[in-house]
């Protein structure tokens, strides 16, 4: 039984739903894979968090530098594999989530540590900013609001591509940096919402804290980054031709479709004795 059922479903037709029918047809299916990974996922992140809470606590920014530079190793492979298991259920990859995880994390550990410590590095000292903010005895001004906010966007519009093309090929750090330059020019508008979704749900989560801490085990990072890819999946697979290198570099990771009718007949064929 679905944790997200769907009443209004349409007959199979042997073709991928579209619209807000594939995302629920697709929560409902993968929920428990996306919240095992999930848990995965926040284990990775723990050391990170740890170290610059201590930062944040003894308001150094020596403690921060060494602290996002391991947490940040640790967790750029373990957000590969995030992305690794919401990029499986767009393009409705077979395997189970355990297996295809272990797979990702082998394929994709070596080339996530460096865009994870630079990650880490961005986000930590964004986040010591913000402290700094909150320590000093004036307000900033708007216009320092202005350009805190207009990086934090860039960063964010930058990662949420960047990441997903670690998690699908392998490429050079060069050739991801172009692809993500390109496909924000490309498509510009929808990578900004993307993105400014992204923030308004991460800040939610951070103006709540400490009690939105409790929840991020059940919604965590999977809720946001599987609604950020959904709604980059069709132009991120335009662009890049996802579905088409990976049937051709992984031919048993190909879907298989079938409408109502073909699917119950072959279930009768099956349950026939022999």
């Amino acid at each position: 039984m679905n944790l997200f059922p769907n009443y209004h479903m349409p007959e199979g037709t042997g073709q991928r739903l579209s619209g807000s029918q594939r995302y629920w047809e697709l929560l409902g299916r993968d929920f428990k894979s996306f919240f095992a990974v999930n848990l995965l996922t926040l284990l990775g992140f723990f050391p990170l968090a740890f170290g610059v809470l201590l930062s944040f606590l003894s308001s150094s920014i020596l403690v921060l530098i060494p602290a996002c530079i391991i947490g940040g190793a640790v967790a750029g492979p373990a957000l590969s594999c995030m992305h690794d298991a919401v990029f499986r259920s767009l393009r409705d990859a077979p395997g189970n989530w355990l297996a295809n995880y272990k797979r990702a994390l082998k394929q994709n550990w070596r080339q996530s540590i460096a865009p994870g410590i630079l990650f880490s590095l961005l986000l930590g000292f964004y986040g010591f900013m913000l402290m700094t903010f909150w320590w000093a005895s004036r307000l900033p001004s708007l216009g320092t609001v202005a350009i805190y906010l207009f990086g934090l966007l860039l960063l964010t519009m930058f990662f949420s591509l960047y990441w997903p093309q670690i998690a699908l090929f392998e490429q050079s750090g060069k050739q991801r940096f172009q692809n993500c330059l390109l496909f924000i020019i490309r498509f510009f508008w929808k990578t900004l919402g993307c993105a400014m979704l992204q923030l308004l749900y991460w800040a939610a989560i951070v103006l709540f804290l400490p009690w939105s801490s409790l929840l991020l085990p059940f919604h965590g990072f999977w809720a946001i980054l599987f609604t950020a890819d959904f709604l980059l999946y069709s132009a991120m697979d335009e662009s890049f031709h996802i579905e088409e290198q990976i049937t051709q570099a992984f031919p048993e990771q190909t879907p298989f479709y079938e409408d109502d009718e073909a699917w119950l007949k072959r279930k009768q064929e099956e349950n026939i004795p022999k």
